[in-house]
């Protein structure tokens, strides 16, 4: 089954809605597709002590990874803003880290999106001792 890129950005929105935002108030959402067709989802957990809060990007990345899965295809990322948002440099890495040139679709909650290919958005990623990216 093929799925969309509405499919993905409808699941990060929906994501989104669990978040964990006192202090920003502001609820990301994220939707990753791994190349098996599995979708594993996150959203933003913040704590009173920002450093340890946690993106929607990289809570759907460790949800992949903590179910076996290191293969991704592509990412929705959402947030209810008037233009669609980018992920942060350390999400950024974390994804570079398993697919530097996965696509990326950035939305917001009223349907505007964007796509781009995460080296776009990384041009230059840290290498880690395997090499990647």
């Amino acid at each position: 089954m093929q799925i969309t890129d509405d499919k993905l950005i409808t699941e990060a929105i929906k994501v989104a809605s669990f978040a964990y935002a006192p202090y920003s108030q502001f609820s990301v959402g994220a939707a990753l597709l791994t190349t098996d067709g599995r979708i594993f989802c996150g959203c933003n957990v913040e704590n009173l002590s920002y450093g340890l809060t946690i993106c929607a990007e990289r809570s759907a990345v460790f949800a992949a990874v903590a179910a076996g899965c290191q293969n991704f295809q592509k990412i929705a990322i959402a947030a209810d803003t008037d233009e669609p948002i980018s992920p942060c440099g350390a999400c950024r890495q974390v994804l570079a880290e398993f697919h530097p040139t996965l696509e990326i679709i950035l939305a917001n909650f009223t349907g505007k999106s964007e796509q781009f290919i995460l080296s776009e958005l990384l041009p230059r990623p840290s290498k880690g001792i395997l090499g990647r990216p």
